[in-house]
């Protein structure tokens, strides 16, 4: 894999108000870290629409990450706000890991589903948003890992390679 620099972005309500610990972070820290990836940012911030997309443009524009990686909000409830932060603030939808991830992870939860996960790029980065459990935020980011070196690569202008080989 491809070294990448990642920010993790956890949108919580109880935990950036130090009610709850952040689990979800520190999972995918972990995941990152093991994929070879550098965790450039890491944040906590509250279920808040201004916030998630000011941190959001942020850090596409000024830091220039190259996959952030947000866990939470992306459920029903009325402060889930997640995907309609990260739709102000990306060029352009990538539906297919949304869908895949949904897909894999109704696997193993039947309310995959219901999640309204989004990814798509902004500029040079590629944004994901994860569940806010651990264990989903883990899963649903393996089950895409494979793809993101070739997405990055896009992203950097490369080319995609000949069919039917490799580069």
């Amino acid at each position: 894999m491809s070294k990448f620099s990642v920010g993790i972005l956890t949108v919580s309500d109880r935990s950036s108000a130090g009610l709850y610990e952040d689990r979800s972070g520190p999972a995918l820290a972990a995941a990152a870290a093991a994929l070879g990836w550098e965790v450039a940012a890491r944040a906590v911030v509250p279920d808040d629409a201004g916030e998630i997309a000011r941190l959001l443009r942020e850090w596409c524009d000024e830091a220039a990450l190259d996959i952030v990686l947000t866990s939470g909000g992306t459920g029903l409830g009325p402060r889930d706000v997640t995907p309609e932060a990260t739709r102000g603030v990306i060029e352009r939808e990538i539906p297919g890991l949304a869908e895949r991830m949904r897909r894999e992870g109704e696997k193993a939860a039947p309310t995959a589903p219901l999640s309204r996960a989004v990814c798509g790029q902004r500029g040079r980065t590629l944004i994901l948003n994860l569940p806010g459990s651990p264990q989903g935020a883990r899963e649903s980011l393996d089950c895409v890992a494979g793809l993101l070196p070739h997405a990055v690569e896009m992203l950097r202008g490369g080319d995609h390679p000949p069919a039917g080989g490799s580069a």
